[in-house]
């Protein structure tokens, strides 16, 4: 449809140069099978037949997604007669897209525990209901355990706020076997820097 109106606009003289298809490609979070990038364009070449248009992409999701982790820490453990949590100290503002979207984000122990698992909801410390990570997961842990929360390169820092007067996580490069912190865990006091007392 959209070459077609390519081709609509051409037969009225309004010649179209550019042609912006977003972002196009997939991200793999569980099972799915995104197109590989030389796929996808191929097929959209194949459509062109020798229409003389520049083509824009914005594949940044799947360029970072997948290259990012959120490392988190188990504060507690909570057993309930109906459901077992597990309170994580990230929260929704630091990675919104499971509590905004329902995006299921893979996460696993980065030292599993040979015990049997239970099956928890992995929630932030923020007062809300909505504050959750994952829900239904197996896993065996104990507080203090360290967990990566996979595939959330994109979409993290960029969505995350200071809700309840969280700071913002710290971002860590991993080049091998060295790290550069690039980005620190913002302060309290930088979070009130902004603010002004009124006038007496």
């Amino acid at each position: 449809r959209l070459l077609g109106l390519v081709d609509r606009l051409a037969g009225k003289g309004i010649g179209i140069r550019h042609l912006d298809l977003g972002g196009g490609l997939g991200v793999r979070y569980r099972d799915e099978q995104p197109p590989l990038a030389g796929d996808y364009i191929r097929a959209i070449r194949e459509r062109l037949h020798g229409r003389d248009l520049t083509l824009v992409f914005e594949p940044g999701r799947s360029i970072v997604a997948n290259a990012g982790v959120l490392l988190t820490r188990v504060e507690y453990l909570k057993h309930t007669e109906h459901k077992d949590f597990a309170i994580v100290d990230a929260a929704m503002n630091d990675l919104i897209r499971p509590a905004l979207y329902q995006a299921w984000m893979d996460v696993q122990a980065v030292r599993p525990r040979d015990a049997a698992p239970r099956r928890y909801d992995l929630v932030g410390p923020i007062c809300e209901t909505g504050d959750f990570l994952a829900k239904d997961r197996d896993l065996a842990l104990a507080e203090g355990d360290l967990l990566a929360v996979r595939s959330a390169g994109a979409y993290g820092f960029v969505m995350s706020s200071n809700y309840n007067t969280r700071g913002r996580a710290a971002e860590v490069l991993v080049d091998g076997e060295q790290t550069h912190e690039v980005r620190r865990r913002e302060t309290v006091q930088e979070l009130y820097a902004g603010e002004s007392l009124l006038p007496q």
